[in-house]
């Protein structure tokens, strides 16, 4: 029976996946005419004016173009690696500004803070780049990424008599999962239940989900166990959905000198983190100035293009050369690398062709969608996933999509159907125990303890760790702002600045500074994060500290955390509307990123209408009595 399951489940989501496909490309439509430019910039999803810089080959080859952005640079930008984008110019037509996109769609290679490295299809395209003025960038629809998923559900549906069909009915049944049997392995520097949990990794012949809630160590115990693997296995592929999550898990995994090949390019572009790229290795290569050399020497012959009767032999002749000189360059460094490490799309990188891999570990599974990690699966003989399915669940534009069940992830699935390969972390090393218990109660049935040693961290002597200050006599309320229509609650914002600056002045100056005590301000709304961004950019109190101060979205957030977090709720209205902030998955990430001090700003009369809020906000009062 858990054949047919399968197949259906499978056949739904490809409904679903073709739903969201639909929205999102539509959404993406709307937005390219010329009013959607300026919400775009101020998303992040598009810089204008840019600046072109040089052009030239890249190690692997492909002809890229440099661009800079010149104008609010202190928008975090959403580009990132092998993401496509599309450039446009802006002309005056009779007063009226009309936007004219190129025809090529190119890839970004990398970007950094305002510089980006793009990859351009031709010469053409490059000099248009590089000469223009007025010109812009924005992402593009990532159609590509969306072909992979459904290629992967194709090829997992149709799979027959092999590995990934049977991985495939046995994810969907309740058959039990096949262990190998063996003493288990000590580990005296991890918890008992991170020491369980690589000890089932090693035992899982099929599956093993490591569930790590906040600050209980996941990314520890996940390094353990593939250190722990990789004395069994010559080489395993580790993926996660996002490429920051990649570089997370790459540079832990390089710190304990394991030689890690990262496919892609990472998020934060600094020597240690390019290091491992195959694209820095390639050119680190011994043999790469020959091929280089080579290369030129092909480019020369083109552009010559004298078809002379030994025209297309010498250019076999020096492609044949550049090839071998490829592969082999190509083979020593993944004969070299102990981990492979990329997104689950960028297991689908051609350079990856026809690998098989013992081991495959998802870190951050609750966050990718299913389609995703059936790309990566098919490379694997066992999956072990790592995440937290009561964090973030993976983005989801289409609420029909959602309702349907498209971002109910293959972690949840399996935890829900074998619980027997589920391993809960239980200690957690962040939170002042007040600050943990009540996610713990809530999300965790109360499994999650505190270790011993940081049970009553605090900054301040008689202090409450956790405050909610209501926001309702304040005479507050959200509105729309401006042609983002992003919400805001200004005066929140402000009394979230005056919060801080009392806060910080009450600890002391030198204090905070000697020992670098960091600040996260969180806004589940982006409108209201860069209101308070340019807020506490103004306050000429908050200047010495700025280097402590990050301010960004829950998302922006994820697996980090700071000694002082301070949440900016939004939401006041007199109808008790919450949107988002219904998804409680994203307040338990909100309210477990403090170690010592959590100040909840909020209107209670709107948010506690809503159970969850209405105990949270009873659960901090109760600790003020």
């Amino acid at each position: 029976m858990s054949h047919e399951n399968a197949i259906l489940s499978l056949q739904q989501q490809r409904l679903l996946l073709e739903i969201e496909f639909n929205t999102e490309r539509e959404a993406y439509r709307r937005q390219t005419e010329a009013i959607g430019l300026q919400r775009k910039v101020k998303r992040g999803d598009a810089w204008y004016p840019i600046r072109g810089g040089r052009t030239y080959y890249n190690s692997l080859n492909q002809l890229v173009v440099e661009v800079f952005r010149t104008a609010d640079t202190d928008i975090e930008h959403n580009f990132e690696y092998g993401r496509p984008v599309c450039f446009f110019r802006i002309s005056d037509e009779g007063g009226n500004a009309k936007v004219s996109y190129f025809k090529q769609t190119c890839t970004v290679s990398y970007a950094d803070g305002d510089r980006m490295v793009v990859i351009v299809p031709d010469s053409g395209t490059a000099a248009e780049i590089a000469n223009g003025d007025r010109l812009g960038v924005q992402l593009f629809f990532d159609e590509t990424s969306y072909r992979l998923m459904f290629e992967a559900l194709d090829r997992t549906m149709k799979a027959r008599g092999n590995r990934l069909a049977y991985l495939r009915d046995l994810f969907y049944s309740h058959a039990t999962a096949q262990t190998f049997t063996f003493q288990p392995v000590r580990f005296p520097w991890l918890n008992p239940t991170q020491e369980r949990a690589v000890n089932e990794v090693l035992r899982a012949k099929d599956v093993a989900v490591v569930h790590g809630p906040p600050g209980t160590g996941k990314t520890t115990t996940l390094v353990e166990a593939i250190s722990e693997t990789l004395r069994r296995e010559s080489q395993v592929l580790v993926c996660a959905q996002s490429n920051m999550a990649v570089d997370w898990i790459s540079e832990q995994l390089t710190d304990r000198g394991i030689n890690v090949l990262r496919i892609g390019n990472p998020t934060r572009v600094n020597d240690k983190m390019l290091s491992f790229t195959y694209e820095r290795r390639f050119e680190a290569h011994p043999d790469y100035p020959q091929l280089w050399s080579i290369r030129k020497a092909i480019r020369e012959v083109r552009a010559q293009r004298k078809r002379g009767d030994n025209y297309h032999q010498k250019m076999d002749r020096l492609q044949a050369r550049a090839t071998e000189l490829e592969l082999r360059i190509q083979s020593q460094l993944f004969g070299e690398a102990r981990v492979i490490a990329s997104t689950l799309t960028g297991t689908a990188n051609r350079l990856l062709d026809g690998q098989k891999y013992a081991t495959l570990f998802i870190d951050e599974a609750a966050q990718a969608l299913e389609a995703a990690c059936w790309i990566a699966i098919r490379k694997a003989t066992r999956v072990v996933l790592a995440g937290d399915h009561c964090q973030l669940p993976p983005t989801v534009k289409s609420i029909a999509a959602l309702k349907g069940g498209l971002a109910t992830t293959l972690m949840e699935r399996i935890v829900a159907n074998k619980p027997e390969v589920v391993t809960l972390l239980r200690v957690q090393y962040r939170m002042n125990e007040h600050i943990m218990r009540f996610s713990s109660d809530y999300f965790y049935h109360g499994q999650v303890e505190s270790a011993p040693q940081i049970k009553y961290r605090g900054i301040l002597d008689y202090d409450i760790p956790i405050t909610w200050l209501d926001t309702s006599d304040l005479d507050s309320h959200e509105e729309f702002v401006g042609e983002t229509f992003g919400r805001v609650n200004k005066a929140e914002a402000a009394l979230t600045v005056d919060t801080l600056e009392r806060y910080l002045l009450k600890i002391g100056k030198q204090r905070v500074t000697d020992e670098r005590i960091d600040v996260g301000v969180i806004s589940p709304y982006r409108a209201q994060v860069q209101h308070l961004r340019r807020l506490i950019g103004k306050r000429d109190t908050l200047k010495p500290f700025r280097q402590l101060i990050s301010v960004n979205t829950v998302d922006g957030f994820q697996g980090q955390e700071r000694d002082i977090i301070l949440i900016s709720l939004v939401r006041a209205n007199s109808e008790g509307q919450i949107g988002f902030l219904r998804d409680l998955r994203r307040m338990n990430v909100a309210i477990t990123r403090a170690r010592m001090k959590l100040i909840i700003l909020g209107d209670a009369g709107t948010l506690t209408r809503h159970p969850f809020y209405r105990r949270l906000f009873d659960y901090v009062k109760s600790l003020e009595e």
